[in-house]
């Protein structure tokens, strides 16, 4: 019997990944969104239902669980995400799932680290404690943010605004924590495990507009913006001063050198090396120009 393989978040930038990688296997996919008519799209892969999932609704959960095997577990960044994935830890438990990939982040053991760390070490102690089969990804920050946060700069202004000084950072390619979730959800020997996720080289947000610069063959450069006015820009965007704080602790690890960290977990694993940031930059040129 096929095994079913919910995805939640299944409309997220990481989220949506796994469900395209996944819908080339033999399985069946449950794709849990909170909007139906966002997750359309996701129909259009094989294998490929949608389910009506809120994190804080006990009746859908029990129904989105029901019949699932595996689970590929992402939360939203929210103030009570610990709480959002106990609720979602317990309620796979409860359907007796078999197996959880939990999508954690890089450094979430670090002491004493971040508040983001802590929150998302939380979890992860609670998953390791539930009596499922886990795995854990721990990926480095996305590349795909440059694009979702700054492409509204990149395209008016030919700049990428970031408070991170000359600070390295193993970026990693969305596409490849999918490859590596698709695996570890379909093959065995990945149980009760955790894998740090990076690209193939730590690098500088110089690096990434450089990257840039070639793809759309026009001049990005990189402005590097002081904490305090990041924070003020955070708070025009209506971010609320919990998210803001724990950007800033983020960004500032980052200045530091502290996320520079560079593994060959995703080559090991998929048998296929990471996208460098030039090669994400030329598929992801198109998004990047003028509108």
């Amino acid at each position: 019997m096929k095994d079913t393989i919910l995805v939640t978040g299944a409309t997220g930038t990481v989220g949506s990944e796994v469900v395209k990688a996944l819908s080339g296997e033999d399985v069946n996919v449950r794709a849990g969104v909170h909007s139906l008519i966002k997750g359309d799209p996701l129909k259009a892969f094989p294998n490929v239902d949608l389910v009506h999932l809120e994190f804080e609704n006990p009746e859908l959960l029990k129904v989105a669980f029901t019949g699932v095997t595996k689970v590929f577990l992402v939360t939203p960044f929210t103030q009570n995400q610990q709480e959002v994935a106990k609720k979602m830890i317990d309620a796979a438990r409860e359907a007796g799932v078999k197996q959880i990939v939990r999508l954690s982040a890089a450094g979430a053991d670090a002491q004493p680290g971040i508040q983001l760390g802590r929150w998302h070490r939380e979890v992860e102690e609670y998953l390791e404690q539930a009596g499922i089969s886990f795995t854990i990804l721990r990926p480095a920050s996305f590349m795909q943010n440059f694009v979702h946060y700054s492409g509204e700069t990149i395209r008016n202004n030919n700049g990428v605004y970031m408070p991170l000084g000359l600070g390295k950072v193993g970026y990693i390619d969305v596409r490849d924590i999918a490859a590596v979730a698709r695996i570890v959800l379909t093959q065995s020997g990945h149980e009760n495990k955790i894998y740090e996720l990076t690209g193939p080289a730590a690098i500088s947000v110089n690096d990434v507009a450089h990257a840039f610069t070639q793809a759309t063959d026009r001049l990005i450069t990189y402005v590097d913006v002081p904490e305090e006015a990041a924070a003020v820009a955070m708070r025009q965007h209506h971010m609320p001063e919990w998210m803001v704080q724990a950007m800033l602790e983020l960004y500032s690890i980052c200045k530091a050198g502290y996320a520079a960290q560079v593994t060959n977990t995703v080559a090991e694993i998929t048998g296929t090396p990471p996208r460098s940031i030039d090669e994400f930059a030329q598929d992801y040129a198109e998004a990047l120009i003028p509108k």
